[in-house]
């Protein structure tokens, strides 16, 4: 599933650099992810980095796109090459 950053972003920066696949950008308001880009931090690391560093715990799992861990990993594979 990938991820998706709530209202309650305080825009502080942090989670955009932490991304491994680019997913995250500065949006209109707040930061936003690309579910299309987002694997959950799946063949990069364990946890979710932005998840890790988000202050104010506002990034969730995103209910318009939910993906099982082999959906996440075969985007990753088609994001890197690898595989």
């Amino acid at each position: 599933m990938a991820l998706m950053i709530t209202d309650e972003c305080i825009n502080c920066d942090v989670c955009e650099p932490e991304c491994p696949n680019g997913a995250i950008s500065q949006g209109d308001e707040t930061y936003v992810i690309d579910p299309n880009l987002c694997t959950e931090c799946v063949g990069h690391y364990e946890t979710s980095q932005c998840v890790e560093v988000c202050p104010v715990d506002c990034i969730i799992k995103d209910p318009d796109h939910e993906e099982t861990e082999d959906e996440l990993r075969a985007k990753y594979e088609r994001i890197t090459g690898e595989g």
